[in-house]
């Protein structure tokens, strides 16, 4: 079972879905039209991609940067949270635990993957 499958499964996950790097494919399971998935994933393609720059620009004067290499971002709503790691992208309620659930669960099933951006 994908990732973005096992995380659209869990209690309060609104939509779960993966980009490609080169942003001509996604995936997603979830509460999302296809039109709002397409959106979704080009949203947090560029989001992606906007990290690792202010990362390298963070670090570009220091050694041994906390920072380097970024392995995803968060944003928090007034109602829902979005949450990337590596190409993997979850939308979830505002609920109590369910964060830290989502995330723990993206970081196990994702700590070897080497991102292409």
């Amino acid at each position: 079972m994908s990732v973005y499958s096992e995380l659209a499964g869990m209690q309060g996950v609104i939509a779960a879905g993966e980009y490609a790097y080169r942003g001509d494919r996604y995936n997603y399971k979830g509460q999302l039209s296809d039109e709002m998935a397409r959106m979704a994933s080009i949203m947090c393609r560029a989001t992606t991609m906007g990290t690792h720059m202010q990362v390298g620009i963070l670090c570009a004067n220091s050694e041994n940067c906390p920072f380097d290499p970024a392995h995803g971002w968060v944003v928090r709503g007034p109602e829902f949270t979005v949450c990337v790691v590596a190409n993997v992208f979850c939308f979830l309620r505002n609920e109590a635990g369910l964060l830290n659930r989502v995330m723990k669960h993206m970081q196990d099933r994702l700590a070897d993957v080497e991102e292409m951006v």
